[in-house]
């Protein structure tokens, strides 16, 4: 199976699987779906004439929810939904319908693994294809939501010392939010930018910057001069007119010791235990509004079991149809109320609450980026 998955043609892998799996355990019917870019439905892969599945209400739903395998068995066959992942970023499910006889353990145990492969292929094979690109939107992405969900490097991660999750509202129509990282054996690096304009205007502006930042980061520079380089490459190009607020945060994996330049509006939001704080930060200059400023790194320290949520400009300072400010309070109640979910979960239930407060769509960007610290050597 795994070999005639990765020799498949991109576009070809589900019905590589599944033919593979009704000649090896006689599965009568396989699916793909994958969840589309709002977190609001699982859509199937292939121009099949179906319906998304919604998220919430169905067992498909639960399943990506859970990130637990589910089935649902009949007087005949079970039906079997296998989360489709990649290091903790929830691409889809995995449904599989088998015969009662033939769905044993270790037959699930396979359909498992299948999964994981499924996802690391879609991966790869999506530089290839549009095939799966396609199913994960229920409407047009603008142009500029194109480019911005191009750029993105996932909506999650996970690793031994923590969990990251993520996500940009409103999803089909995003144009100068943005994250970003990236890690190694020592460090976790990670970026949360907002670029000002609409439109095509500010997703243009956040590429530049946010490519800047790749540049300098992968030149092996500290956190500083990677904001100092950022910032006149964005000052060349636009000479002040336009500019882009950053928070950029790099972590000792070792040490839980983070090192952070604050250059604009993204707010950082810790909990530890049940107490939830913002972590005041000295705000330096935006990138690209004056030229070569000086950026000087401030330090903290992230124990085991800390949450870190950074919230942009749209979210703190969305109104309700009142005029009321979301606001400190509401934003740490949020945070609070999202506690005992896991950090790629969390993006989506704030960004809900949020929609609650605001009652209304939103044409303001809203960005939320969870970072669950476990430590080294502590995590279970």
């Amino acid at each position: 199976m795994e070999r005639a998955v990765r020799a498949a043609a991109p576009h070809a892998l589900v019905d590589v699987v599944r033919e593979g799996l009704a000649a090896a355990y006689g599965a009568t019917r396989v699916r793909l779906y994958l969840a589309d870019y709002g977190l609001t439905v699982l859509r199937p892969v292939g121009g099949l004439a179906e319906e998304a599945l919604s998220l919430n209400n169905s067992a498909e739903g639960r399943a990506f929810g859970s990130q637990e395998p589910r089935e649902h068995q009949g007087r005949e066959e079970v039906d079997h939904h296998l989360p489709v992942s990649v290091r903790g970023d929830r691409l889809g499910i995995l449904s599989v319908r088998m015969p009662l006889e033939r769905s044993v353990p270790e037959a699930v145990a396979e359909l498992v693994r299948v999964a994981d492969l499924l996802g690391h292929e879609i991966l790869v094979a999506e530089r290839d294809t549009d095939l799966y690109r396609q199913a994960r939107r229920v409407s047009r992405l603008t142009l500029a939501a194109e480019m911005q969900w191009e750029l993105l490097p996932a909506r999650a991660c996970e690793a031994a010392e923590y969990a990251i999750g993520a996500q940009l509202e409103p999803a089909y129509a995003i144009h100068g939010d943005n994250f970003d990282w990236s890690a190694d054996e020592h460090a976790l690096t990670l970026s949360v930018t907002n670029g000002m304009g609409k439109g095509i205007e500010a997703s243009l502006l956040t590429h530049l910057a946010v490519k800047a930042l790749r540049n300098a980061r992968r030149a092996g520079i500290g956190i500083a001069d990677q904001a100092a380089l950022a910032d006149q490459a964005l000052y060349a190009q636009h000479r002040g007119a336009q500019y882009v607020s950053t928070l950029l945060l790099h972590f000792d994996l070792a040490t839980g010791r983070v090192q952070a330049v604050d250059a604009g509006s993204p707010q950082l939001w810790r909990r530890r235990g049940k107490s939830v704080e913002r972590i005041d930060l000295e705000a330096q200059l935006p990138l690209g509004m004056f030229e070569e400023s000086d950026y000087r790194p401030q330090s903290f320290l992230v124990e085991p079991g800390d949450r870190l949520l950074f919230v942009s400009d749209g979210v703190y300072s969305a109104v309700s149809p009142h005029g009321e400010a979301y606001g400190d309070r509401a934003l740490a109640r949020a945070i609070s109320a999202t506690s005992l979910l896991p950090a790629a979960l969390v993006p989506q239930a704030v960004l809900g609450e949020l929609a609650l407060h605001r009652q209304t769509e939103t044409l303001d960007d809203a960005l939320v980026v969870c970072v669950d610290w476990f430590g080294r050597g502590v995590r279970v």
